[in-house]
């Protein structure tokens, strides 16, 4: 999986694309790290629009993510997910912590 990060001003944009499971783990931790540790970033989102694939793995990161976020005083929004990602997430109730654009 390749993760691109942007930032605009208060917003931090990490734009994943390929298959996001346990082999992204390290990809996704180094590239967020990135937008935890600035201090001008108050919302991070995580682009869905190329990702072909997630697992269970995945979502443990994005809950990683979201306890990492809440300490840095950050919020994550959950964006661009297809139909198939959006089932996942569903299932696993993540409409329930997350904001799912």
């Amino acid at each position: 999986m390749e993760v691109t990060i942007e930032k605009s001003g208060a917003k931090g944009l990490a734009h994943l694309a390929g298959r996001f499971d346990i082999g992204s783990s390290l990809a996704f931790r180094n590239a967020i790290k990135s937008l935890l540790h600035d201090g001008e970033v108050e919302t991070m989102t995580v682009d869905f629009r190329e990702v072909s694939f997630m697992d269970s793995s995945a979502l443990g990161m994005l809950l990683l993510l979201r306890e990492q976020a809440q300490q840095a005083h950050k919020d994550v929004v959950l964006s661009s997910c297809n139909a198939d990602l959006q089932r996942v997430l569903s299932l696993a109730q993540f409409h329930r912590i997350f904001r799912i654009e």
